[in-house]
């Protein structure tokens, strides 16, 4: 879990490009090519470390051939190659002339590529720049998902403007598709620009109120790296992702679970607290029979879990059955910082489940659970952690560790006995370890010191110098603890001295010998002096200790180690290594008397012989509490880059209403809190169960009467249901949007279908410039449709549309058009803020006809009021990249107020804006579909010259409307 969680958020590409990859690599693998004859020797030499220039030749010329089959074949030989983990770099400019193609499948795979090589090709991605914002048009989801995906990825500064256009764009894009590769792209944004990160925080807030479970994820991981310290923005959108949890995919719930841990720690308090009673349902009745002293008390001890602490333990609680590991383990983590304490062991099972795979991560992660938290978690499990003949050495080291905590008086004579077989492992570094396992187990549990030291004290005769080696260490660690009583160890360590020849071991014996020299006074001096025998050829941890030797013995019995001691002491003062040199010098000032020594002198066997305490055999595990588990602070136990830190539970839990969300009914909701409000006179509704039932049960009723009035009744409710529900749409649509009728609104019909084309059957259409009843985000249409043939035409309906993503409202079907009749309807269609045509079929009951509807930029907006300081306001938001400006001629006759508005109105669907200044006209409007702000504004020069200046975030749209009122103000 925890290394392929780091190294997905260490490279978003891995994690943000996912569908894209696993679509690139399963094209690859169709289209592996078969050969013969050449063909198969040159596919054969293709090796690892080999590069077949033919075969790239005839790449490029596949890929800028005329042929699409030849060029589709082509890419997916080259994303074929790079699933392979081949490079094929030096086809990008070959691949990138293909961008523009029309062929939906090679548009893909050639984003595919781009998405690879951009960064590597920066300058000819730069040159393809323009294609790539085209794209972010197109109908297809995954063009432009892709193509905001190339663009993001090539990391230049000087597009940042652009990159940050195409993110708001996209995060308003009506695909959930698009809108998760926008939260991707603004990770690689940030991490390009750190100055954009005030703009990628309103988009982030933005993404973070969208209900899709493909976005969740990458909007939450998008806000961990960008600005993880705003828990403010996670507030209102707390409770809607500890729903949607259970749906996000598997890699989101990662990380969306790790940011709620965080989140969870600073706004609920402490369900750990001593002594605490658990009241979930906050019932008092008992306190009716106690005193008042005593209610006090319970009130005190009582806990109340807050209930979005609960959601959010409740909501993770079904994932511990997720097949990822790093799901599991994330809700174990959270569990173990978050959860009561009797409530942890829910984990359990589910950990003990994922060791089955032998997952180093899962192993390690138990490992790290305090035990004063964890105890009686895992001991029913005990035989899940034995050693197996094919676990690893990190995988043996990690379950002797978990034996070793779980060991206590009722299970250690099981665990010695697993500890025996490990202590026979052919894994000498196992085996070692082993060993101070059993040490520590003596240690902790004093019912079986003795055993445990009797048995070490076997392990000395053993072969293997590691054994022994570990064995004297541990054997030396445990005496310290009663050296009273196991003098009879240290003279049998003594005799085996002269066998044992690792440098710890052979210094550990010596430091027994001086430590405890008056318990073994004949062994003592004998044992230094075959040591100043080979004193030069020791190690340097092993002359210490002889030194350390000497000095005790010279102090407790001189007369049979005078003269060993001075002759050590000069060994040693003329050693190579002046640590043992200045041993030595102090050494000999401490203990032999002389003028230059002083006082000093006579504390010598005050220091060199006080008590030492006993060692305290720990695990190497211990104390990693600090840290959030499962990250790479906690496993490295020292704070890593990027992380965040898990804060103290509050003292006092802050104010849980900022979690509510005001709930906003959707439009055709709002009708009933009309009728709610006549409530107030009566306690009738609109539809109540009795009424509903009645009508149910129809008219076999006996009266029949009451009946026919409860009908009655009921259809003058369904009138008055209807036009309450139209009044509050048009109520609701000016408070939102505050839609003002333009001053001057010209219609412009277009043709639509012309009657020879139809068979007779001819249509016009026009834009109303009123808003649409049927979504808010449509833009109007009314078409007529005019029979001018001399028969009757039947059926007249919409058929296919294309694409047939297309949101279109289609009018009702017209049975019967009588010759030379004429019929008005209204259609609704969502253009998307884009100039791009509406492509559907126009059908009678005989025939199809292919038509289209392609807006005007200025039908695309609807017209807001808004004051002169508004207007200046959010136009000095709107500047840089939003910002576009010309200078034009204007024709003499449009010079004036009049007819400068007449003009703009007739391009655009935009408000008027009343100014104080007589040479600036303003107008106001916002996009139907997204609703972005339009401002126009025109400041008049001289000699009929005006500073024509467009502000929005929509810049395509921005260059569109300049143009045609640049056009429109020119001409007379």
């Amino acid at each position: 879990y925890h290394d392929v969680y780091l190294s997905r958020m260490s490279t978003g590409a891995s994690y943000n490009d996912q569908g894209g990859a696993e679509a690139a690599v399963e094209a690859g693998q169709e289209s592996t090519p078969t050969s013969s004859g050449a063909g198969a020797g040159a596919g054969a030499a293709f090796g690892l470390f080999s590069t077949d220039f033919k075969k790239n030749e005839d790449l490029k010329e596949m890929l800028e051939s005329n042929k699409e089959s030849l060029k589709l074949e082509a890419m997916k030989r080259v994303v074929g190659l790079i699933a392979k983990g081949k490079n094929a770099s030096e086809l990008f400019p070959a691949v990138v002339k293909n961008v523009a193609n029309k062929n939906i499948e090679l548009k893909k795979l050639v984003y595919v590529y781009l998405v690879r090589y951009a960064e590597e090709q920066q300058d000819l991605a730069l040159l393809s720049i323009s294609t790539f914002q085209r794209a972010l048009k197109d109908p297809n989801q995954f063009i432009r998902a892709s193509a905001l995906r190339v663009l993001s990825s090539i990391r230049v500064p000087i597009i940042v403007p652009i990159m940050m256009l195409a993110i708001k764009e996209s995060a308003a894009d009506m695909s959930p598709y698009v809108r998760k590769t926008s939260a991707h792209a603004i990770q690689k944004l940030y991490s390009l620009d750190p100055d954009q990160k005030e703009q990628l925080i309103e988009v982030i807030e933005k993404l973070l109120k969208d209900k899709s479970t493909l976005v969740a994820g990458s909007v939450v991981m998008a806000f961990e790296e960008v600005c993880p310290d705003r828990i403010d923005l996670i507030h209102k959108n707390y409770r809607k992702l500890c729903n949607l949890l259970v749906d996000v995919e598997e890699w989101g719930q990662v990380v969306i679970i790790s940011m709620l841990t965080r989140y969870a720690r600073t706004q609920f308090i402490s369900p750990w607290k001593e002594g605490a009673m658990f009241d979930e349902n906050n019932e008092k009745a008992f306190y009716d029979s106690e005193s008042e002293e005593k209610k006090d008390q319970m009130e005190a001890k009582t806990y109340i879990m807050d209930p979005d602490h609960r959601l959010l333990l409740r909501n993770t609680k079904p994932l511990l059955q997720s097949r990822n590991t790093a799901v599991v383990m994330s809700v174990a983590q959270l569990y173990w910082h978050l959860a009561p304490k009797h409530e942890v062991t829910i984990v359990t099972k589910s950990l003990v489940r994922l060791l089955r795979s032998h997952r180093y991560c899962i192993v390690r992660n138990i490992l790290y659970l305090r035990p004063c938290r964890s105890q009686g978690m895992f001991e029913p499990f005990m035989k899940s952690f034995y050693v197996r003949s094919t676990d690893s050495t990190h995988i043996k080291t990690l379950k002797l560790e978990i034996l070793t905590n779980l060991a206590n008086e009722a299970n250690i004579s099981t665990i010695l006995r697993e500890f025996q077989t490990y202590v026979k492992s052919q894994d000498k570094a196992f085996a070692a370890a082993t060993i101070q396992a059993i040490g520590r187990c003596a240690t902790n549990i004093s019912e079986v010191t003795d055993t445990c030291l009797n048995g070490l004290v076997l392990l000395l005769s053993n072969r293997d110098e590691t054994v022994v080696a570990e064995s004297v260490v541990v054997i030396k660690k445990l005496l310290q603890t009663q050296p009273t009583q196991h003098s009879e160890i240290i003279k049998h360590m003594a005799k085996l001295f002269d066998n044992i020849t690792v440098p710890m071991a052979r210094a550990s014996i010596l430091w027994l010998m001086g430590e405890y020299c008056e318990r073994v006074p004949k062994i003592a001096p004998d044992v230094l002096r075959k040591m100043a025998k080979t004193f030069t050829a020791e190690e340097d941890i092993v002359k210490l200790q002889i030194v350390n030797l000497a000095a005790k013995l010279y102090l407790t019995n001189s007369k049979q180690t005078k003269l060993l001691t001075q002759y050590i002491l000069n060994l040693g003062k003329y050693d190579q290594n002046y640590d043992i040199r200045d041993r030595t010098r102090f050494i000999r000032q401490l203990i032999v008397p002389s003028e230059k020594s002083g006082a000093l002198n006579k504390y010598a066997r005050r220091i060199l012989l006080a008590p030492k305490p006993a060692p305290v055999l720990e695990s190497a595990f211990k104390d990693r509490d600090r840290y959030q588990l499962g990250t790479l602070s906690h496993s490295l136990n020292t704070k890593a880059s990027g992380y965040q830190e898990l804060s103290d539970w509050p003292a006092v839990a802050p104010d849980q209403s900022v979690r509510n969300v005001e709930v906003i009914e959707p439009v055709k909701e709002w009708a009933p809190l009309v009728g709610k409000a006549k409530q107030r006179k009566s306690d009738e509704k609109f539809y109540s169960d009795e009424e509903e039932e009645k009508e149910e049960e129809g008219s076999d009723s006996s009266g029949s009467e009451d009946s026919s009035s409860s009908s009655s009744s009921s259809g003058e409710a369904l009138c008055l249901f209807v036009c309450l529900k139209v009044y509050v749409f048009c109520l609701v649509t000016f408070i939102l949007f505050r839609v003002t009728t333009p001053s001057f609104g010209p219609v412009k019909t277009y043709e639509l279908l012309h009657h020879m084309t139809g068979k007779g059957l001819s249509a016009k259409y026009h834009f109303p410039r009123q808003p649409c009843l049927y979504q808010p985000s449509m833009v109007a249409v009314q078409v007529v449709l005019t029979n001018s043939s001399d028969h009757s035409l039947e059926e007249i309906h919409i058929g296919d549309r294309n694409p047939a993503s297309l949101n279109l409202h289609c009018f009702n079907t017209i049975e019967r058009l009588e010759p030379e009749a004429s019929v008005t309807v209204s259609m609704g269609i969502d253009f998307s803020d884009s100039t791009q045509a509406a492509n559907f079929q126009l059908c009678t009951k005989d025939d199809q006809f292919s038509v289209s509807i392609q807006p005007a930029v200025g039908e695309l907006f609807m017209p807001i009021t808004m004051t002169e300081q508004d207007f200046s306001k959010e136009q000095g938001k709107l500047l840089g990249m939003n910002e576009t400006s010309e200078t034009i001629a204007m024709a003499t006759a449009n010079t004036s107020s009049q007819a400068i508005s007449k003009q703009v109105l007739s391009v655009a669907n935009v408000g008027v804006v009343s100014s104080t200044q007589n040479d600036i006209h303003r107008f106001a409007g916002r996009t139907v579909s997204s609703g972005a702000l339009v401002l126009v504004s025109l400041e008049m020069k001289e000699s009929s010259s005006a500073l024509l200046t467009i502000n929005t975030e929509k810049s395509v749209m921005a260059s569109m409307l300049l143009r045609d009122l640049k056009q429109a103000l020119a001409q007379a």
